[in-house]
């Protein structure tokens, strides 16, 4: 049986409020096993014991916690093993993420729903403020962000629009949940 992560856009912002233990509930009611999360953000890890096909079961997810929830939610989906190789990435060298830790930076993951094509990742590039840093590895963007999140100049619509929708964690969420569930 696969183990996943899910990563859950947009939860827990605004008046979208739901709290762990209903989210699993959620999860549980949709015949998934093992379920568990982590941190209030919508990081959701779990086992299927159906067996469906990925793309099948992030539809599934995405489909059944709109009905649910009464909104729509972007669902990331990847596995344990994926999950334990983006916390295994090192994209960016020692020295850039100590000049923005002095500026409150920190590495970014982003994960995104499909691989971006040469073009997203060249229109990607232009946008990219002076000073950031951002690696396209797979269906993820890697961002260390010159300054902390709330003083970046990243234009996140235009991300959006350029990569496709997707949803931040910081690389430590990723590689504390990757320690505690995909080992």
């Amino acid at each position: 049986m696969e183990r996943y992560v899910a990563f859950l856009r947009g939860m827990n912002l605004g008046k979208r409020r739901i709290k762990n233990p209903e989210l699993v509930a959620h999860f549980e009611a949709m015949g998934l096993e093992d379920v568990a999360t982590f941190r209030a953000s919508g990081n959701v890890v779990f086992v299927d014991p159906a067996g469906e096909a990925e793309s099948k079961l992030q539809k599934r997810l995405e489909v059944e916690l709109d009905e649910q929830l009464g909104y729509d939610v972007a669902v990331f989906l990847r596995s344990a093993k994926e999950v334990a190789a983006i916390a295994a990435r090192e994209p960016f060298d020692a020295k850039a993420i100590e000049r923005a830790a002095a500026k409150r930076g920190k590495p970014q993951v982003v994960l995104l729903g499909r691989k971006p094509s040469a073009k997203a990742k060249k229109a990607m590039e232009e946008i990219t403020p002076e000073g950031d840093l951002m690696v396209i590895e797979d269906r993820e963007l890697h961002w260390l962000p010159a300054v902390g999140l709330s003083e970046t100049e990243v234009d996140v619509k235009a991300l959006d629009k350029v990569l496709g929708k997707g949803t931040t964690r910081t690389a430590g969420t990723i590689e504390q949940i990757a320690v505690k569930y995909c080992g």
